[in-house]
């Protein structure tokens, strides 16, 4: 009985603390953080607010706006992380990143919600290259082999102005099943012809150095 009325007692506090750091940065005119909020927030945390790290705090409060956590986000985020000051928050983030980075099952749903995050107007379904780009450098563990010549190739292509989803968490399985010169890649399988075209970029690097 005693343990379980110290459980109870527990929670209410924690609440407490997460509601009072909420309020710490909420904006004065409505009740969300918003990107000020949000830019006080990283510099007590001390991370970059474009930084992986805290767009893996948005995923992690399904954040539906960015630049924005709703109290309801902001204390659902730091129950999942169970940090409920700036300090164990602080410490959380990098094994957030970890955790992420070694279960498949939750790096394709984070990599998901990166484009998701991205679609800022009602019915969006894609986002330009340049934001792709910045995204894809965000979301993606810079160790992925494929990330620099994806993004490069992007960035010299004249072909496609936007992507969608389809073709984004393609380029994820794509990443995980592909060698890096792509001497394994199977035309017959139904890639998106933006990576069809990515592989042609990739060979005729190779052969201009050869």
């Amino acid at each position: 009985m005693g343990r379980r009325q110290t459980a109870t007692k527990a929670a209410p506090k924690e609440q407490d603390k997460s509601e009072a750091l909420f309020n710490l940065y909420k904006d004065a005119n409505e009740d969300s953080i918003g990107p000020e909020g949000v830019e006080h927030l990283c510099s007590d945390l001390k991370v970059d607010p474009s930084s992986r790290q805290v767009l893996l705090l948005a995923w992690k409060m399904e954040a539906q706006r960015m630049g924005f956590f709703s109290r309801e986000e902001f204390s659902r985020g730091l129950r999942a992380l169970n940090a409920t000051t700036v300090d164990k928050l602080r410490k959380a983030l990098p094994k957030l990143e970890e955790e992420v980075d070694s279960n498949p099952a939750a790096f394709s749903s984070f990599f998901t919600f990166a484009f998701k995050f991205c679609l800022t107007e009602p019915r969006q379904k894609i986002i330009d290259i340049e934001t792709a780009v910045l995204m894809l450098s965000i979301a993606m563990p810079p160790s992925e082999p494929h990330l620099d010549p994806f993004i490069s190739f992007l960035q010299s292509q004249k072909e496609y102005k936007a992507i969608n989803l389809d073709q984004w968490t393609s380029f994820q399985r794509f990443a995980e099943e592909v060698k890096p010169d792509c001497s394994n890649f199977d035309e017959s399988q139904a890639w998106p012809l933006l990576l069809d075209n990515y592989v042609e970029h990739v060979k005729k690097q190779q052969q201009e150095n050869l």
